[in-house]
C-alpha cells in the first residue's frame, strides 16, 4: 500500500479563507470553518521552545480512512486499515509581517532524536506518542493528541523553533477538495503509470483532480528519487492549488467557496488555539511568487544499526541556522566592483621553475622553451612531487605576487597561490593535466556532482517534474 503525501489540501483551505477574508461572506465562511473543524490538544506545554515573532505551523498528512465508504476506497485505489500513518510533514513559516511563507518538507525517513525514545525515523514520533504517551485506558482522541505532541516536540528540537500551531488532514478530504476547485494544473516531464498508487498520466501540461490528483501525490514507486520526487510533487501541487485558488473562476464563485470551506472543516484536525480566519488574514499578502518550497538540509542516504534505510540530516547547528534564517530578508543586490588590474613586471624580471605534475613526459621542457622565448628566465625544470595534478598552479613567495601575475598572464585560467616553497624572487609553475601550453587557455574542469539537498521552488514555478 502506498503511503500518503497529502498536506497540499490544507494550504488550499487556508488560502481559500485568505482570499475570502476581507468580505462579509468570507468572514461568515471562516467562522463556519472555525466552529466545525476538529480540534485536538496537539501543542505540548513543554519541550517546544524557540523565539521570534514569526508563526510556525506544522502540517501533517495522514492516511486515515475512518470516514471513507467502500465506494470511496475503491475510487481512491486503496483499502481500509486501522491506525494513522504520518508520512507527510511540512513546516509552514510565516514572518510577522505576513509578506511571504516558507514550506519546508521533512522526508519521513529522516533520522532524528525523538524525545524519550532515542534516535529513529521521523515518522515514528507520532506512533510512539500514540502508543505509549497517553497512558492505559486513554481514549482515541487522547492517544492522537499524545502522538501529535511528541511529533511537535521532535520537530521543535530538530529546527530550534517553537511550533505555534498544528494541522492534520486526511486522505478523503484531499480527494474531495481537489474535485471542488475543478482540478489543478501540473506538468510532467515523462508519462507515469504505477499500479500501487493508481496514477496513469501522460507527459506534459494537464489538469488533474479527484483520484488522479491523489494518486499523483501518493506515488513513490517508479520515481527516480523515490520520496524526494514525491516531495517535489507535493510542493508542485501546492503551487498549482495556490494559482487555481487565485483564479477568477474560484475567487468569485460563491458556491465553490462554500464547498471548499465544508471540505476543509470535514478533513482538518487542528490545535485548540488555531484561528483559521486569523491565520488566513495574516497570509493575505502572500502571493504565489512569495511562497518558497524547500526540503530540510540533508547529508545523504545511510542505514541505521538495524540495517534499515535512513536519511542523514545535517548537524544541529546547520539545521538551526537554516530554520533561523527563514525570516531573513534577502541581501540587496550589490553593484559589481571593478577590481584593479594586478601589478605586473617585465617577463625578463621573472625567474620560473617549471615542474611537471601532469604525467605527460617532456611537457616541462617544452613549457620552459616557450617561456624562454617570451623573455622569462627558467633556472630549473623537473618533476613535481606527484604526477597526478589535475589543475595547473603558480606558486609564489610572500611579496612576489607581481611576478606571479606576470606569469599568469601567459597561461589563461591559471590560479596563483602564495606558498613557502618558492625562494624569494622565483615563482614555481606546477603543470597539471589541464595544461595546453604557454599562451593557451587551460582545459575547463569537469563538472562536479550536485550537492545533496533540494533547490528552492516557489508556488509560481510551472516547469516539468518527474
Amino acid at each position: 500500500m502506498s503511503r500518503l503525501a497529502t498536506t497540499t489540501r490544507l494550504l488550499a483551505c487556508l488560502l481559500a479563507l485568505a482570499v475570502l477574508g476581507t468580505s462579509g461572506w468570507g468572514w461568515y465562511l471562516g467562522r463556519v470553518a472555525d466552529a466545525s473543524v476538529n480540534r485536538t490538544d496537539a501543542i505540548p506545554t513543554s519541550g517546544n521552545n524557540g523565539s521570534g515573532s514569526a508563526m510556525n505551523l506544522l502540517l501533517v498528512g495522514n492516511d486515515s480512512r475512518a470516514s471513507a465508504t467502500e465506494a470511496d476506497l475503491d475510487q481512491l485505489n486503496t483499502t481500509a486499515h486501522e491506525g494513522i500513518n504520518t508520512d507527510t510533514m511540512i513546516l509552514v513559516h510565516v514572518p510577522a509581517d505576513g509578506s511571504k511563507a516558507s514550506f519546508v518538507s521533512f522526508p519521513r525517513d529522516s533520522y532524528v532524536k525523538i524525545p524519550g525514545y532515542g534516535e529513529d525515523k521521523l515518522n515514528a514520533a507520532y506512533s510512539y506518542g500514540y502508543q505509549f504517551e497517553a497512558g492505559d485506558g486513554a481514549s482515541e482522541k487522547a492517544r492522537q493528541a499524545a502522538g501529535a505532541q511528541l511529533l511537535v516536540k521532535t520537530i521543535s528540537g530538530l529546527t530550534g523553533l517553537q511550533i505555534d500551531h498544528y494541522a492534520e488532514v486526511d486522505l478523503l478530504g484531499f480527494f474531495k477538495l481537489s474535485s471542488v476547485i475543478g482540478g489543478v494544473e501540473v506538468n510532467l516531464c515523462e508519462p507515469v503509470k504505477d499500479r500501487y498508487s493508481g496514477v496513469d498520466l501522460p507527459a506534459g501540461v494537464q489538469t488533474i483532480s479527484g483520484e488522479q490528483a491523489l494518486a499523483f501525490v501518493r506515488q513513490r514507486h517508479g520515481l527516480p528519487r523515490g520520496d524526494f520526487d514525491r516531495i517535489i510533487r507535493q510542493q508542485t501541487f501546492i503551487g498549482g492549488m495556490v494559482r487555481k485558488m487565485l483564479s477568477d473562476n474560484v475567487l468569485y464563485d460563491l458556491g465553490k467557496q462554500r464547498q471548499l470551506v465544508k471540505a476543509a472543516a470535514d478533513s482538518l484536525t487542528v490545535d485548540r488555539n488555531l484561528d483559521l480566519l486569523g491565520l488566513a488574514t495574516q497570509m493575505q499578502s502572500v502571493s504565489a511568487g512569495s511562497i518558497d518550497f524547500q526540503t530540510i538540509p540533508y547529508v545523504g542516504d545511510d542505514k541505521d544499526d538495524k540495517g534499515r534505510y535512513i536519511l542523514r540530516l545535517e548537524d544541529e547547528t546547520t539545521l538551526h541556522d537554516f530554520f533561523g534564517n527563514l525570516s531573513a530578508e534577502p541581501e540587496p543586490a550589490q553593484e559589481p566592483t571593478k577590481s584593479a588590474a594586478p601589478e605586473t613586471v617585465p617577463p625578463s624580471d621573472v625567474a620560473v621553475n617549471v615542474y611537471n605534475g601532469s604525467g605527460i613526459s617532456g611537457i616541462a621542457k617544452s613549457a620552459a622553451a616557450d617561456l624562454t622565448a617570451q623573455g622569462f628566465t627558467v633556472p630549473q625544470t623537473g618533476n613535481a612531487d606527484s604526477a597526478e595534478y589535475t589543475a595547473t598552479e603558480i606558486r609564489y613567495a610572500a611579496g612576489d605576487q607581481a611576478l606571479a601575475s606576470t606569469l599568469a598572464a601567459a597561461i589563461p585560467g591559471v590560479t596563483t597561490a602564495q606558498s613557502e616553497e618558492p625562494t624569494k624572487g622565483t615563482v614555481d609553475l606546477v603543470i597539471g593535466s589541464d595544461f595546453n601550453g604557454i599562451g593557451q587557455a587551460l582545459n575547463a574542469p569537469p563538472p562536479t556532482e550536485a550537492v545533496q539537498g533540494e533547490d528552492a521552488r516557489t508556488a509560481a514555478d510551472t516547469g516539468c517534474i518527474n
